[in-house]
């Protein structure tokens, strides 16, 4: 019996995201930092027990992009200046741009956010807008991207 269509594609998603998750977990580690927790007025003893609740959870978000060959020095460009700016962004804990060892215009985007609110956010800045206007002009050959609740996190 032949697999479901796309299969192939979720399987390679999942086998990232668990290698991500392998390379970077551990295990009974807060969920949010405590030096991100404290800017933003709260105290240890709010932070102790933020970490343990459902709602604190912060979101993950995986992006899978291909780029076309002759787009790759605007893209480039364009990334390096998303990744800086987004990690200037309030609620926004990590973003990485991770070039794929098996094919030079294959790109994983980590980006990890305090809840929905800073995603919104992170939405309307002007160096996600580039991301968005490059997409559209054809730069890239495939995007895709998953969310993820995180748990046990460094």
């Amino acid at each position: 019996r032949c697999p479901p269509a796309g299969h192939k594609t979720a399987m390679r998603f999942a086998s990232l995201l668990l290698a991500t998750a392998a390379a970077t977990a551990t295990a009974f580690a807060p969920q949010q930092s405590i030096s991100s927790h404290l800017s933003r007025g709260g105290n240890l003893s709010q932070f102790a027990k933020s970490t343990t609740s459902l709602s604190t959870m912060p979101i993950c978000i995986v992006v899978e992009a291909e780029i076309k060959e002759d787009r790759m020095d605007e893209f480039l460009d364009m990334i390096e200046k998303n990744a800086l700016g987004s990690r200037a962004e309030p609620g926004c804990t990590r973003f990485d741009v991770l070039q794929a060892a098996d094919a030079s215009n294959k790109f994983f985007f980590y980006e990890v956010y305090d809840n929905a609110d800073d995603i919104a956010n992170h939405k309307e800045q002007n160096h996600y807008k580039a991301w968005v206007a490059f997409k559209e002009s054809g730069g890239v050959i495939s995007s895709v991207s998953k969310k993820a609740s995180g748990k046990f996190m460094t």
